[in-house]
């Protein structure tokens, strides 16, 4: 019964010798969470600090202040990408849900930036608008 199944099923993964059992139905392999427009929004933001902030802080700011813009700028876009990838759309909420307080943490580093004189009001409202 499971084999019939299977074998009714995508051929995607087959050239490894797996079967997946994902149906072929409404399935657009052009579509991904690259297309998605909070994806891409939080990729400019990523962008945005790795280009624009990061360079800005101080040597004594590598292991505090620098490490955690880093972590919280990759993980907008990874959570977004991880819950595109669950099966069930709540599971993907989660990761959403998560993605989002790295971008509000993110927005908290940049007012820290600011407060402490290491970027200008012109770049702090430059990324506030996407944020």
């Amino acid at each position: 019964m499971l084999d019939n199944k299977l074998e009714s099923t995508s051929t995607r993964g087959r050239e490894n010798g797996l079967k997946v059992n994902e149906p072929n139905e409404n399935y657009n392999d052009k579509k991904d969470f690259t297309t998605l427009d909070a994806w891409i929004k939080c990729r400019e933001v990523k962008l945005f600090f790795y280009g624009r902030i990061l360079p800005l802080l101080p040597k004594e700011e590598k292991f505090n202040l620098d490490f955690q813009i880093r972590k919280a700028a990759i993980s907008i876009t990874s959570n977004i990408a991880e819950g595109y990838g669950r099966y069930h759309y709540q599971e993907g909420i989660q990761f959403y849900r998560i993605s989002r307080g790295s971008l509000y943490e993110l927005k908290d580093h940049l007012i820290s930036c600011y407060d402490l004189s290491y970027v200008n009001n012109e770049i702090k409202q430059e990324i506030e608008g996407v944020i």
